[in-house]
């Protein structure tokens, strides 16, 4: 009997304040590269957050590492945030310095994080969805309008966000609609609504609280039915099933039919790359587009993602007609011809592009 490779998927982040950014990168790419690890880890001056996968002796080893380490040694919920993977999901090695643990635009001190605090256990939570009057609460969906249309927890509202540093914006609308109820907000590890529950709380909403340990924790801990849908995850997943066949949800439709799906797609035309539900049959059918626009935007620009399942090379012939500009109409036309035969026939319900807008009015 052969023996098959254990790996898991390891996702945490630490508030800690870090002086210097660069060398601890430095320091931690190279302890992560002896032990052949893929990941992809950051580092700023906020902390680290890190998604990483690995076989069992790597984590063992890089739990070491983090349990000597000064700064990020102890990061919470570790062991319940690691999850069981087929192999590795990430196709290289990478630690990187950036400015904010999150990207909201504004840099919040560890000190700031602890203060505002108001932590909501994953037990208390699902009492609240199970027994609680819905009337006295809003559940906040603090991740992006593509994450919450893959899946979310049960009478959740979205953030109303495409990207974390719109929230600012938002803050007043969330004063006059939630200004008398308790707002609990959720994210994927826990990490955004860190930051989220300081300026919210800076902003006035006193009543916050956000979900310890985020999604991720509450999923791996309960099996329960009160997550809807699939969770969009930030490796080559893309998406990833929640529990099992008995409390699985499949909350959304296909763009292209009526089949329901929870499968999560981009669009291959590199200037809207939305990220849409669709059927992996109708997807590959409608070969990779999500609308008539962005098919006709494709045949003009020859804008095109190449993969593995097109045996055209659009990134190499776009880099032929910059070095050979005389070629371009006979390159485009190869790519026309090439495109046409393959969506003879096939029309789309969406005219327009599918790239994400506003959910909330």
């Amino acid at each position: 009997m052969l023996y098959k490779e254990q790996f898991k998927l390891i996702t945490f982040y630490k508030f800690v304040d870090v002086v210097n950014p660069e060398k601890e990168v430095e320091d931690h790419l190279k302890f992560c590269k002896d032990i052949w690890m893929k990941w992809r880890i950051y580092i700023w001056t906020e902390g680290i957050s890190s998604t990483v996968t690995c076989n069992e002796w790597q984590l063992k080893a890089y739990k070491m590492y983090l349990d000597q380490h000064p700064l990020f040694n102890n990061p919470e919920d570790f062991d319940i945030k690691t999850s069981k993977v087929d192999g590795h999901k990430f196709p290289r090695m990478a630690v990187k310095y950036k400015e904010e643990i999150v990207a909201l635009g504004k840099k919040y001190s560890k000190s700031e994080i602890d203060e505002a605090g108001n932590r909501m256990s994953i037990e208390d939570f699902k009492d609240i969805i199970d027994n609680g009057n819905t009337d006295d609460y809003i559940i906040l969906d603090m991740r992006n309008n593509h994450e919450y249309k893959v899946g979310h927890f049960k009478n959740a509202i979205p953030a109303n966000t495409l990207n974390f540093r719109e929230l600012e914006t938002e803050i007043e609308n969330y004063k006059k609609q939630f200004w008398d109820k308790k707002v609990i907000s959720y994210c994927t590890w826990g990490i955004r609504c860190e930051k989220s529950t300081v300026m919210l709380q800076k902003a006035g909403l006193k009543n916050t609280y956000q979900l310890d340990g985020g999604v991720v924790k509450y999923i791996n801990t309960f099996n329960d039915g009160n997550w809807e849908g699939n969770l969009y995850v930030f490796d080559d997943r893309v998406s990833d099933y929640v529990w099992d066949e008995n409390t699985h949800t499949i909350i959304w439709e296909c763009i292209f039919s009526d089949k329901k799906t929870d499968n999560c797609e981009n669009c291959r035309y590199s200037h809207c790359n939305a990220r849409i539900i669709a059927d992996e049959k109708e997807y590959k059918n409608h070969y990779w587009f999500c609308s008539q626009e962005c098919v006709d935007n494709a045949l003009e620009t020859g804008h095109i993602k190449t993969s593995d399942f097109d045996r055209m090379n659009y990134k190499l012939l776009r880099a032929d007609i910059k070095v050979h500009p005389e070629k371009k109409d006979e390159i485009m036309n190869k790519i026309r011809t090439h495109l046409s035969e393959k969506l003879e026939g096939v029309s789309f319900n969406h005219k327009i592009s599918q790239k994400e807008t506003l959910i909330i009015d």
